[in-house]
Order: structure tokens, then sequence, then C-alpha cells
């Protein structure tokens, strides 16, 4: 889709793209909705999690500005277009079924997969029926199965469109504003394992921090990615068990990771029909801070604080001995109540912005509320990633 409009005032020249999910078929077992943002919290409105990946693009130019939208042309995509419509499951999060199916192969298969899909025998249906199709070579999983459809970061001169479950795609900005899908960037195959949708840019550095988690060892997998593009050794971090870790942070000296009790549980989801992720309100939230060019694990620190679950950060720094995170914090998370059917009151996902402290020479750490309302998918000027000031 193109169109123009005349600017009546002289304007910057530039271009603004963003990227949201957008089915280009109607999609198996329905689509997901989710809640967000704090009128929406009231019924306001509704935000969509899954489908394909689109980017638009606001191109301004002359006094003139142009508009376009483009799908990224993912490896799931193209199949999809091939055979006229819906082939793969919904893909959010990258998953590892551990049920009576042989793991080795699952590893690949399952990441096609949505929480919300997999409850129960049904669950336990969908996911032999992927395996079937890749099996009968129906699908080709190989290229991955992500929707690059989350969230755009720029890096060493590169646009790229991210999903969690799955490697980077590469866009380009065309002269007139067009956009384009160059393909899926694996930085010279070295990059075997899945991407979060916020790795973090240092401004100052120019360097990209990033992670992937799996289901498998090693859940976590820490990566640095220099200013010239180059993607380092990897840092595997060792957590008691797999969960669902959404973001990181870092700081000046440090990266942070979640280690969150919001587990991956696939016995659950066959036996007690919930999803496949659940939150164990026993556990305690634990905060991991590495030193960020550590060439292994040996030197992070755990720290403690009550139980929550975090989707989103919006910044961390330090200040003295002391790492300091802000974070949008959600207490006693239930993914059953947007697995399925919209809500009209969904108390249990209540986000919070609060600040916490990990100190590093006490190992002691503490948190208090910053808000009251219900707060998510935070954005600062990115010049301050890393620091309290510029």
């Amino acid at each position: 889709m193109r169109r123009q409009l005349q600017c009546k005032e002289e304007c910057l020249n530039g271009e603004f793209v963003r990227v949201g999910p957008n089915p280009k078929f109607p999609p198996v077992a329905g689509y997901h909705w989710v809640v967000s943002g704090p009128s929406i919290w009231l019924g306001a409105g509704l935000d969509r999690f899954d489908g394909d990946g689109m980017i638009h693009g606001l191109r301004i130019k002359d006094g003139r500005a142009t508009y376009v939208s483009r799908y990224v042309r993912t490896s799931r995509l193209k199949q999809e277009e091939f055979f006229g419509g819906a082939k793969f499951m919904k893909v959010r999060l990258f998953v590892l079924l551990v049920v009576p199916l042989r793991p080795q192969r699952l590893r690949v298969l399952l990441s096609v997969f949505h929480i919300g899909d997999l409850k129960g025998l049904f669950g336990l249906f969908m996911v032999n029926m992927q395996m079937l199709r890749a099996k009968l070579k129906v699908l080709d999983v190989s290229y991955g199965t992500g929707t690059a459809n989350t969230a755009l970061i720029y890096h060493h001169g590169k646009l790229l469109a991210l999903s969690e479950a799955d490697k980077p795609y590469v866009l380009r900005v065309l002269e007139d504003g067009d956009l384009q899908t160059l393909g899926m960037l694996d930085y010279d195959k070295r990059l075997a394992h899945s991407f979060t949708a916020h790795p973090k840019v240092d401004p100052f550095t120019e360097e990209m921090f990033t992670f992937g988690y799996s289901h498998s060892p090693p859940y976590v997998t820490y990566r640095v990615i220099s200013k010239d593009g180059f993607m380092h050794d990897p840092v595997p971090i060792t957590i008691p068990a797999p969960v669902m870790m959404h973001d990181f942070a870092i700081t000046e000296n440090y990266a942070i990771f979640m280690d969150l009790p919001l587990y991956f549980r696939p016995k659950e989801m066959v036996k007690e029909k919930k999803v496949l992720f659940s939150f164990d309100s026993t556990k305690k939230a634990r905060f991991g801070i590495l030193p960020r060019y550590a060439k292994n694990e040996s030197l992070i620190k755990w720290f403690e604080l009550p139980n929550c679950f975090i989707f989103h950060n919006a910044n961390a720094w330090e200040d003295g001995d002391e790492v300091v995170l802000i974070s949008c914090r959600l207490e006693n998370p239930d993914l059953d109540m947007v697995g399925g059917a919209v809500k009209e009151h969904l108390e249990n996902f209540l986000n919070q912005l609060y600040e916490m402290r990990f100190n590093m020479k006490t190992g002691l750490a503490s948190q208090r509320q910053l808000s009251a309302s219900a707060v998510d998918f935070p954005r600062i000027n990115e010049n301050y990633t890393t620091r309290y000031e510029a």
C-alpha cells in the first residue's frame, strides 16, 4: 500500500518505520489477543499479538509525506503464500515440548507454536500435526518459522525485524521510502539459536548485546555483537529450569538476566489443560548480573526479590556499588487469561513500574514501586541506554 500526503509547512527529511503483526491468512486455531496500555486495561481497545510481521514506513521528503506498508518476507510467509493459506501455527514464543515424542526432533519443529494453542490434548494433537507436516516436507523449517513482527532495531547499518522465536530479518529502506526484505541474518553462521526481540545497543560503544532462550540446555545464551557487526562467541547462562525470558537489560559494565518463575511445564499442559507456561508463586524472582564482556558465566552474581514476572524493562544503569533496573513488574500472571477469549477485566495483569537495586558489594537487593497505574511497553530516549544521564 502506498499513499502520498502534501505537507503544508517545510518538513524534516527522513523516514519513520515501525513493525507489527498483521496476518495475511486466517490463522490456524484462531487468533490471539493481548491487552496493552493503560487505557486498554480498562477495555478501551485491544492489540493483537500474532500475525505476520508488517512494516509501516512514513517517508517525509521535500514537503511531501509518503506512506507504505509491506510484509516482512519471512520463510514462513513465503511458504504460506505458496499454499494460499495458513499452514504454520501461531508464533510468539520459542518452545520445546518434552512429551512422548523424540526431543531431538522437536527442538526445531516446536519453535512454531504459540502458548495459547498448546493446551490439553488439542495442544498435543497440534504438535503431532506440525511434526507430520515437516517430516513429509510439506513445510520447510530449516530457514526458521518466525514472523518478525515484534520489534525493530538498527545496528551496523542494518535495520532488523525481530521476533524471539527466530533469527533477525534485514530490511532495506529505499530512497523513495519503499521497504524491502533482504533476508535472514545469521552473522556468518555464528548465530545458531533464537534471538530476543529486545536486544540492546549501547549508544556510547555502538555494540549490540542480545540473548536467546530455549527449553533445552543451555536455557539462556548471551551474545555480544561488535560495532562492526561481528558476533562474538556464545556465553551459556545456567539457570535451574526453562523459563520465559522475554527481555533483559545492560548497563555500562553489566548485563542483567531475569530468571523469573514463569516455567515451561508441558506435563501440566496435557494433564491439567493449562497453557505451556505456568507461574509458580512459591518461587523467588532471580536476577543475574554478569560483566558484559565476560567470556563465561563464572562471574555472574545472582540476587533474589519477591516473585514476579517482567515482560519489558525500561532502562538500567550503575549508581555507585549498585546496579539499578527500571522494569514493568507483574504479580501472579495467569496466561490462561489471555490464551483464549477476550476478558473485560484482567486484574491479574496489572503491570506497575518498579525500581530495583542490586548491591554488587553486599549482595543485597531492594525494590520500590514508582507507579500505581498499569504500565508496560516502556520507551526511553535511546541516547540514555545504560546511563542515568547522557
